[in-house]
């Protein structure tokens, strides 16, 4: 975790466990069989791991000078389960494309 990029990808694979585990875990112990004391717990780490994803997304926007819709789609995928898995897996796809490139370049 060396660059705002491998940070933002952690915080954001951390987040969304986080977010699944909210939905598919704990709210239907509490909605369904009334033991609501996971939600608060699993629901103050999810609102702490989502401030970490805004602020690792404020620095990877400014660091790797992305554009500004390629930040709010970041934004928006964090509010869509398996969002931000999709989202790691572009952009782990991107982080190899420009290794390759790079490659290329010292290669010539």
């Amino acid at each position: 975790m060396s660059t705002p990029l491998s940070r933002f990808r952690a915080v954001a694979l951390y987040e969304g466990i986080s977010f699944l585990v909210l939905l598919l875990i704990a709210m239907p112990l509490k909605y369904m069989f009334g033991i609501p004391e996971l939600v608060k717990y699993v629901g103050w780490a999810h609102g702490v791991l989502f401030v970490l994803y805004v602020a690792t997304l404020a620095h990877v926007f400014f660091a790797e000078r992305w554009s500004i819709l390629k930040a709010i789609v970041a934004f928006a995928l964090s509010f869509v389960p398996f969002g931000t898995f999709w989202l790691d897996k572009k952009l782990k796809e991107e982080e190899q494309a420009k290794l390759a490139q790079k490659r290329e370049k010292q290669a010539a």
